[in-house]
């Protein structure tokens, strides 16, 4: 009876059912084909979890294929992060894949065998134009711009005391400087066109309350956003029902009320004025100060390059975001088809400070899906120093790729400000898997480098990576991006430097940095 019953509650709700998608005229779908229509629907919502855990394989996703986070996951977790059976790239076809050359001998090398050897940048950041708190990063792997509010704050102290435990920096990001960034990491402070933490009634910039929010926490440097690789040239508009009190106390602007940020700066107008507006936060703070843009048109880097070759103003690094998108959410066209990708964008601004012979004056920050070791080895051949990671860092905290960022539904409580879903990440826990993932990220960089025969990730030249077309060609990593000799590598002083910071006595790289 009760079997009965339930089939006929059954066959009521499908009848039911198909009288409303006959009678409806918002889908065509559904009105000629009543209750089966549905199933298309169904399989495009569960479309992105079918191919990632079902149909693609482990090299076909993206941003990230399977085999790429699961050796994010696996190194965060410090399991074994090996693969067995060979690559399952195709190399005798496959276009575009860079091949790291080895050599049969090397010169000093480090101790690769230690999970907590140090690998600190091979410049001082600020040094050559003498700013007061110049200092060299302990390490070259560093943790990009995810502002809070963006992020959740479980998520923010979780990056931040990994931050701490890998002895690596934390970009605030745009959003300003949270509680949740005051978990003992170091910070680079970001500020970008809306100046969020550091601003006026008006919107426009607040130097004394720039000094304050620099006097208040371990902030080591500034970075001044121009653009970002999701949405370059592009500003923003933050809904008044995302501005809670919080958000805005640590933004400074008005609680539930609309917060448009604009696509360009008003502290500044042009190259030059933007140096002025540099050399002003460095003399004010001591710190040192850079610029952070997505790579569009090059008559912007021209002209930063040309005054700065004058020696009496300059940006004291430069952060390169390529334009392959990231975490910020943005317009499909933005994310697809605005800026360079990083390979191309980087080596561009690179040679452009190469030409004229400055690019031992600055150091170059490189982001953009560089958190892999392949790729993060090619940017230090193009000439990186050191590498911002993102999305990566958000795996190591237990990312799925769902890709629902924009949506606030993030189902692992990262990137949302829903309480009920940020409660389940536990910053205590994640935080220890974000340090192991920097950790091991830096040991297989130092691996690599020793491969080479070179004691240092920036000692990797562009000579000594190849990018294969099949199995029939190939050309170095010069040849590729024109570079010219010597393009891509550190002065030999540099080299001297860090090479004997690295290999010399025990552990000299652990002595506090200059």
């Amino acid at each position: 009876m009760n079997a009965r019953k339930i089939g006929a509650a059954a066959a009521t709700a499908v009848a039911a059912l198909a009288v409303r998608d006959l009678v409806q005229k918002r889908h065509a779908l559904q009105r000629n084909f009543p209750v089966v229509g549905h199933a298309r629907y169904l399989l495009e919502r569960i479309g992105p979890e079918l191919r990632q855990y079902i149909v693609a394989s482990n090299e076909e996703e993206r941003p990230f294929s399977r085999d790429q986070r699961t050796w994010i996951y696996a190194s965060a977790k410090e399991e074994n992060n090996y693969f067995g059976f060979g690559t399952e790239v195709d190399v005798e076809h496959v276009q575009g894949h860079a091949y790291v050359k080895q050599r049969t001998f090397a010169g000093p090398l480090p101790d690769l065998h230690d999970p907590q050897a140090p690998l600190p940048s091979a410049k001082v950041l600020g040094g050559p134009r003498g700013r007061a708190k110049a200092f060299r990063p302990a390490s070259v792997v560093n943790i990009s711009a995810m502002s809070f509010g963006s992020l959740s704050g479980p998520a923010i102290t979780a990056l931040n005391q990994g931050a701490a435990l890998a002895g690596a920096m934390h970009n605030t990001g745009e959003g300003g400087l949270s509680p949740y960034h005051r978990n003992g990491g170091d910070l680079v402070l970001q500020l970008g066109t809306s100046y969020f933490g550091c601003r006026d009634a008006d919107g426009g910039f607040n130097l004394d309350k720039l000094k304050d929010v620099v006097a208040g926490a371990p902030v080591k440097a500034i970075e001044i956003k121009l653009s970002q690789g999701a949405k370059p040239g592009l500003g923003g508009m933050l809904p008044g029902a995302k501005v809670t009190p919080e958000i805005a106390a640590i933004r400074g602007i008005p609680a539930g009320q609309d917060c448009a940020s604009p696509s360009r700066h008003s502290a500044f107008g042009d190259v030059d004025s933007m140096l002025d507006f540099v050399e002003l936060l460095a003399a004010e703070t001591g710190l040192p100060v850079g610029v952070k843009s997505a790579v569009g048109e090059m008559g912007f880097w021209q002209e930063l390059a040309a005054l700065m070759a004058r020696g009496d103003r300059g940006v004291d690094f430069v952060t390169v975001d390529g334009g392959e998108g990231g975490t910020g959410a943005a317009p499909r066209m933005f994310a697809d088809s605005v800026s360079l990708p990083f390979r191309m964008g980087f080596s561009r601004v690179y040679g452009t400070f190469a030409e004229l012979g400055l690019t031992d004056e600055l150091t170059f920050i490189g982001s953009g899906k560089l958190g892999l070791p392949e790729n993060a080895t090619v940017a230090f051949a193009l000439g990186v120093d050191m590498i911002n990671v993102a999305r990566e860092a958000m795996l190591s905290i237990g990312c799925i790729q769902a890709q629902k960022c924009h949506t606030d539904k993030c189902p692992t409580g990262i990137a949302t400000q829903n309480p009920w879903l940020a409660r389940g990440l536990d910053p205590a826990s994640k935080s220890t898997r974000a340090a192991l993932y920097l950790r091991t990220l830096r040991r297989e960089l130092m691996k690599v480098s020793a491969a080479v025969g070179v004691a240092h990730p920036a000692l990797i030249t562009a000579d000594d990576v190849e990018i294969m077309n099949g199995d029939y060609e190939a050309r170095t990593l010069a040849g590729v991006y024109g570079y010219k000799d010597g393009w891509g590598s550190l002065g030999p002083e540099l080299a001297e430097e860090i090479t004997a910071l690295l290999t010399v006595g025990p552990n000299p790289a652990r002595k506090p940095a200059v």
